[in-house]
């Protein structure tokens, strides 16, 4: 892959159009195609590459990455119309993001790098011990891939890169789908350390990167009160909240997830940990299962519903919204008198407010009440970006029901 240019007199200039520049003052990272002066000049330039934002009144704006096909055009790296965008650049930017996670946890594993949150537009980097998986999601970054490694294997040291290329967006992006491994290949899954459990991803098939980093805080709740209850989880995937519950001394946990791998992941897990004797799995399908536990009237103390995200575009929201509020009505109908419903979604197109909507919606369509213990997001590794609320993409609830 070739790196960006860093020439700073080479920049090419994009230009906004006339009282369109006031969201990128303020701090929006993003430039949409509409906001552009779409000119042949820009039209021509290549996917991926560097560039300097201007106002209609030749005052800049930043050093962005531009592809002139998504509607997202330019994505802003830095505010400095001089900055040199280059691996020592990324660098800096690692290494700062690298000093708040280790402020942060005592062992690395961790989402060391959250896209714009964390200066670093179009990237995902996971770090689990001596292996890094990483997500190149935008051309920019794509270009930007050798000084990337340069840089992760600068601040890290990695035994091995993985380079997870294989997300939906890169096809807007107009990029191949790709996984390739840069050092020592793996050979089988490897161990995550979390909180006090030790895990089992697959980096080489596994969901996104293997691991959801992100639901940390809430499997910590949620097992803080799994003590002597019975626990439900499902969508369990690798089994993070099942496991993190039997650790916490559940007196039973099944986990429920229609992915047999992910289900042996998980079995794999509660032997590691020593809770192999209050661990089962189900593979199926959540609302199948769920309606088959009302149809037998079987209820558990604790019921995890974390499903992957049901609205992954705007043209899906109402089907989504009526799947979660589906899903949460069946989640609160099995779990037990006093017991607890933890209900959480993915999708950054449902913003904190439609999601306790349709939370609350969906426990009046179960005849139940109670109250809410706390709402959540992401882990702290996941910043939000202060002028991008999507970054702030996961929300969750634990409810005490009645």
């Amino acid at each position: 892959m070739t790196a960006l240019a860093v020439t700073v007199s080479d920049i090419p200039e994009v230009r906004l159009q006339a009282g369109r520049h006031k969201r990128a003052r303020q701090g929006h990272p993003w430039v949409f195609s509409n906001e552009i002066e779409m000119d042949a000049m820009a039209k021509a330039l290549p996917p991926g590459g560097l560039v300097r934002v201007i106002d209609a009144s030749n005052r800049p704006l930043g050093i962005a990455t531009f592809n002139p096909h998504p509607l997202i055009a330019a994505r802003i790296f830095s505010r400095n119309p001089e900055a040199v965008v280059d691996r020592d650049f990324l660098v800096a930017r690692l290494q700062a993001a690298l000093a708040v996670r280790e402020a942060l946890y005592t062992v690395p594993y961790y989402r060391l790098v959250h896209a714009e949150a964390d200066g670093l537009p179009g990237l995902i980097v996971d770090r689990f011990g001596d292996v890094c998986v990483a997500q190149v999601n935008t051309a920019g970054m794509e270009k930007l891939s050798d000084a990337l490694t340069e840089a992760i294997q600068t601040v890290l040291s990695p035994a091995t890169i993985v380079f997870r290329n294989d997300s939906a967006v890169r096809n807007l992006e107009g990029l191949a789908i790709e996984t390739r491994f840069i050092g020592a290949e793996l050979g089988g899954p490897i161990e995550v350390l979390e909180n006090s459990g030790i895990f089992f991803a697959d980096p080489r098939e596994g969901q996104k990167t293997g691991w959801f980093y992100d639901q940390r805080d809430n499997r910590n709740f949620v097992a803080a009160l799994a003590k002597d209850r019975r626990v439900a989880d499902f969508y369990s995937y690798t089994g993070g909240f099942a496991v993190s519950s039997a650790l916490a001394g559940a007196r039973e946990v099944h986990a429920f997830d229609r992915s047999q791998s992910a289900l042996d992941f998980a079995t794999r897990a509660a032997a590691k940990n020593g809770v192999a004797d209050r661990f089962s799995t189900t593979r199926g399908d959540a609302f199948q299962l769920l309606h088959g536990l009302a149809a037998e009237n079987e209820t558990f103390d604790i019921v995890v519903a974390d499903p992957p995200a049901f609205v992954k575009s705007k043209k899906d929201y109402q089907t989504g919204i009526r799947g979660y509020r589906k899903l949460f009505r069946l989640a609160a109908q099995a779990v037990a008198p006093g017991g607890y419903l933890f209900a959480a979604s993915c999708s950054h197109h449902v913003d904190a407010p439609s999601f306790t909507e349709a939370v609350r919606r969906a426990l009046a369509d179960a005849g139940r009440t109670g109250r809410i213990l706390r709402s959540s997001g992401a882990a702290p590794d996941h910043p939000v970006h202060p002028f991008l609320p999507e970054t702030g993409y996961l929300k969750g609830q634990m409810i005490q029901l009645d």
